[in-house]
């Protein structure tokens, strides 16, 4: 791939810490850019970063695209500076997952990457704001979120440490009693999470949302009633549909659910604490994210 630009001026705003990587993110930016006439600037996040550091950091950049070096919870931060702004947003996935990157079909080798952040095309992408935070992938409350403050809590990163943190979350989270409204539907059921899904899969791969686009005008509500494993197995292995008594799908572009007791809550990969209501909408257009 040759470089179209000319002196085009790229922010990479690094979160170092991010995955389990041991190699400076930076050195291998810079050392990308080397000889190639692109202006590159690195802002790297300092422990317990405020928003207003990186939105002075992009400010004085005045870049022509803003690269986020992390994972999920990075690219968040980064769409928060530059939500409904014109300005594109980059990906170099160096997180534990990678949903948003994996979604996009953005390559996991960081030079492929690279390429992909300076001469990619952007596209303007829909997110959701759910209990006043910024979504652009997924959301959820119950088993799942249960799973992600697990995982944090373990001192290792990677898949082994997935799989225990769900091992020990199946046997140890309860289900919730749920309501909610969906056009003329009235929900009240039991439940072992429900999810607000702007994306089509989890960084693990597995698709939890077919149906699923970045851009058109909904997002759709996932309804896991029971702790299905043969079910998304059958899903995951033979693409056959769900089965509505286990598993159902709803599309909105606001929602308000309420749970009887306080669960667990998470919004990309982040883990925001226990809630007993969750308020969902659409943010159209909300950034402009650079595709492959």
């Amino acid at each position: 791939m040759t470089y179209k630009n000319k002196k085009q001026r790229l922010l990479f705003v690094v979160n170092q810490g991010s995955g389990s990587r041991d190699e400076s993110l930076s050195e291998k930016i810079i050392n990308h850019f080397a000889n190639t006439g692109t202006s590159i600037e690195i802002f790297e996040l300092p422990r317990n970063c405020d928003i207003e550091q990186i939105k002075k950091a992009i400010a004085k950049a005045n870049a022509d695209r803003v690269i986020a070096v992390g994972g999920d919870g990075t690219l968040k931060l980064v769409a928060e500076c530059l939500l409904n702004s014109k300005t594109p947003i980059g990906i170099i996935p160096a997180g534990s997952a990678n949903g948003m990157a994996k979604e996009l079909a953005i390559p996991m080798d960081i030079e492929e990457a690279l390429e992909v952040a300076s001469n990619g095309t952007p596209q303007k992408i829909h997110a959701t704001l759910v209990n006043d935070e910024l979504c652009i992938h997924l959301s959820d409350i119950g088993f799942n979120a249960y799973l992600v403050k697990k995982f944090d809590e373990l001192p290792t990163r990677g898949m082994l440490t997935y799989a225990k943190s769900a091992w020990h979350a199946f046997w140890n989270h309860k289900k919730m009693q749920v309501q909610f409204k969906v056009g003329e539907r009235n929900i009240k059921t039991n439940a072992a999470m429900v999810v607000i899904a702007n994306a089509t899969k989890y960084g693990t791969g597995f698709q939890i949302n077919p149906d699923g686009k970045l851009d058109d005008d909904v997002f759709e509500v996932i309804l896991i009633k029971e702790y299905a494993v043969m079910e998304i197995l059958k899903i995951w292995i033979s693409k056959l549909p769900w089965n509505p008594k286990k598993i159902e799908s709803f599309q909105a572009s606001e929602v308000k659910i309420s749970a009887k007791y306080k669960a667990h809550f998470q919004v990309d990969g982040e883990y925001m604490g226990k809630t007993n209501k969750i308020e969902a909408k659409l943010i159209p257009n909300a950034i402009n994210i650079i595709m492959p």
